[in-house]
């Protein structure tokens, strides 16, 4: 795993139960290894996200999801899931993700989910103050992403 102050980067492998008969994955996978990415992105900051349900009642809830698909990943690829913070705001914290073929550098995929953060009542709620310094530290500080 690579942390740097603008992205992380959590390292896949392709499982062959991610795959169809051809050997490639089923796009659907693409966003569970975005999540694996935003969680480990979250941790390489030094928050958990069970912790922040715990002590600060704050779940951040997926409201918006995409990807783009440009090239296949396929059975046993290593992949590099990149993922920033692209934008915070006071209820809401945007990811963006790069899914990269470590091989060769080829870029497979890119997308994004936006994050409402709700209280364990399901009701919006402020990010905490201690993450939303931490998140615009660094989404202010994002070069310009790589186009699509």
């Amino acid at each position: 795993m690579t942390t740097t102050t603008d992205y992380h980067d959590a390292v896949v492998r392709v499982r062959y139960a991610e795959t169809d008969q051809m050997g490639v994955v089923y796009h659907g996978n693409y966003f569970v290894w975005f999540e694996v990415g935003r969680v480990e992105l979250m941790r390489s900051l030094g928050f958990e996200y069970k912790l922040m349900e715990i002590e600060d009642d704050c779940h951040i809830v997926v409201v918006e999801a995409h990807c783009r698909y440009l090239k296949p990943a396929k059975y046993d690829d290593v992949l590099r899931v990149r993922t920033r913070i692209a934008e915070t705001m006071n209820r809401m914290i945007r990811y963006s993700y790069e899914l990269i073929r470590d091989v060769d550098n080829q870029l497979l995929a890119s997308g994004s989910t936006m994050h409402v953060i709700c209280g364990s009542n399901g009701r919006p709620k402020r990010l905490p103050q201690k993450y939303r310094e931490r998140f615009a530290e660094i989404s202010a500080k994002l070069p310009a992403e790589r186009p699509a």
